[in-house]
């Protein structure tokens, strides 16, 4: 069988090296990477060994957000992990290289590299470049609120939707996928400044060649992930999130690659960790900057240079490289003097972590909240009730939220939704129409790595498993508190406690087919959302 997909005598006696494709046509940011796996075959070609290109899916989050079918986002994830495994571990292959361009084929492909543990190399397809006018996809979302808000006419917002994304590659400011790329390169998983290229760049088709060769000495060398892969890598991965003000996302996806990769990690971590981390790098959503900008100046090296000179990284963490972290980073050369996009460490956009795990009477397991600090610190408001993300986004559209409401939108869980949907379009919708200082959003589903303002998602227990954010009614009073890390309802125990027993759950989206499926299966966002605990 292998002789008639083009084996010769010699390949039986090479390494076979998998190469994972995550190319698909319904997506620009996977539109290019069946060229890219073509290089990373020919590297490893090249380095002795033979390569056998295969494929898994991508789904689009940017095109499915707002509509039933986002709830196959985070689902897909699981979807894409179990094909690799299943590929790779049924052909026998002793090498593997993935190569992933959008949110969920991201962690999905290093999820299956932790399960197998075997030689094992990611390469990140790369970002898109900048759209018209300093625009992205994130551009659109929010024009479409300005419209709704009377600041955008319709003629502007086809102008926007026209220019926003030029060609091939990752969304481009620090959202879930540049944010996994580079806490994916810090965790040791990939070759240095991968992270960090342009998807229709030199750089991007070398880093493919490097990779293919480099995972045939990582054969020839016995390294696993295994021997990547500890709390002390993770807490590298964890650092350069918060340090690049990165997605809520990369709290799901890293509980999830951990789990995988059988090493304790939980939220308490992300809490610990970001204490001391501070945010620096002044890149969109709330920031001014986009991936293409910081790949200028010198990528995320220098940045990981600063930390790991200042203690904030594990300098002794094995990497893909065959070479400890602190070795990589050795003769990397500074930021040029003058530029703005990565701050001092004396002089930080936030001395602490972006990224907030908050607990209390709403969310006893945790939820997690994105504040950079520019939308306050603390907020306290009337709730809005909405079982669903589109009702919520129509009452936005439509006016009937106002300055000082929180928005509570649930049965949007992992189990509830199913799914867990991303909210980018109410967030986006709340930031169009000037609200997003002015209101908050609360859900037991997840953002988009492009939302910004005053939103906290990852609510745990989520509502369709019983927990309190069930329960809370139309006007009850919620504070949210960044500093003090809690969130709350302004009722009693005794009242959640009565309320609860009063609660009847919401009928299931579905009693077939994947959805079904993954909603008897998947654990609580708290653990990873992953599908196979006990």
């Amino acid at each position: 069988m292998l002789r008639a997909v083009g084996f010769t005598d010699k390949d039986f006696l090479k390494p076979q090296i998998g190469i994972a494709s995550t190319w698909s046509m319904v997506t620009p940011c996977n539109m290019h990477i069946n060229g890219l796996a073509d290089l990373a075959a020919a590297g490893a070609d090249a380095a002795g060994g033979k390569s056998v290109i295969f494929n898994t899916i991508t789904v689009s989050d940017g095109i499915s957000m707002g509509t039933p079918g986002m709830r196959y986002s985070l689902i897909s994830r699981e979807v894409i992990a179990d094909s690799i495994e299943a590929v790779t571990a049924a052909e026998g292959f002793d090498g593997l290289v993935t190569i992933g361009g959008c949110d969920k084929n991201m962690p999905g492909c290093v999820m299956a590299m932790a399960r197998l543990d075997r030689p094992s190399i990611f390469v990140y397809g790369g970002t898109i470049k900048p759209g018209a006018k300093h625009r992205d996809v994130i551009s659109v979302f929010e024009a479409v609120g300005g419209v709704a808000a009377g600041s955008v006419s319709e003629a502007e917002l086809r102008e926007v939707e026209l220019t926003a994304i030029p060609g091939p590659g990752s969304c481009a400011g620090m959202y879930t996928a540049n944010t996994m790329a580079s806490a994916i390169e810090a965790m040791g998983m990939s070759l240095a400044n991968s992270s960090a290229q342009e998807a229709i760049s030199d750089a991007k088709k070398m880093d493919c060649e490097r990779a293919g060769e480099a995972v045939v000495q990582l054969v020839r060398r016995g390294i696993k992930p295994s021997d990547i892969l500890s709390k002390e890598s993770f807490e590298n991965a964890i650092t350069m999130v918060i340090a690049l003000g990165g997605s809520t996302n990369a709290v799901l996806h890293l509980l999830a690659v951990a789990h995988d990769a059988s090493i304790a990690l939980t939220l308490d971590d992300f809490a610990r960790i970001g204490v001391r981390v501070p945010v620096l790098a002044d890149l969109r959503p709330s920031g001014r900057y986009m991936m293409s900008e910081l790949i200028q100046i010198g990528g995320i090296q220098p940045l990981m240079k600063i930390l790991l000179d200042a203690g904030l990284l594990h300098g002794d963490c094995l990497t893909v490289t065959g070479k400890p972290l602190a070795e990589n980073l050795a003769h990397i050369k500074p930021y040029p003097q003058g530029q703005d996009i990565i701050r001092r460490l004396d002089d930080p956009i936030k001395a602490d972590s972006h990224l907030a795990v908050l607990y209390g009477n709403l969310a006893p397991e945790g939820a997690v909240a994105k504040i950079t600090g520019k939308e306050g610190t603390r907020f306290t408001g009337s709730a809005r009730i909405f079982h669903s993300e589109e009702d919520a986004l129509q009452a936005i559209l439509s006016g009937k939220i106002i300055a000082g409401d929180v928005i509570v939108i649930r049965y949007e869980g992992p189990k509830g939704g199913p799914g867990m949907r991303e909210m980018l379009s109410p967030t986006g919708a709340i930031i169009g129409k000037g609200l997003g200082d002015k209101v908050a959003l609360i859900t037991d589903g997840r953002f988009s790595g492009g939302s910004h303002g005053f939103v906290v998602g990852h609510v745990a227990p989520e509502a369709a498993a019983g927990g309190p954010i069930a329960i809370v009614e139309e006007g009850d009073q919620i504070t949210i508190d960044a500093e003090t890390k809690t969130i709350d309802v302004a009722i009693s125990k005794e009242e959640i406690d009565l309320r609860l027993r009063n609660w009847t759950p919401e009928p299931a989206y579905t009693t077939r087919g994947l959805l079904a499926k993954y909603a008897k299966l998947v654990s609580s966002a708290s653990l990873g959302a992953v599908t196979d605990i006990s």
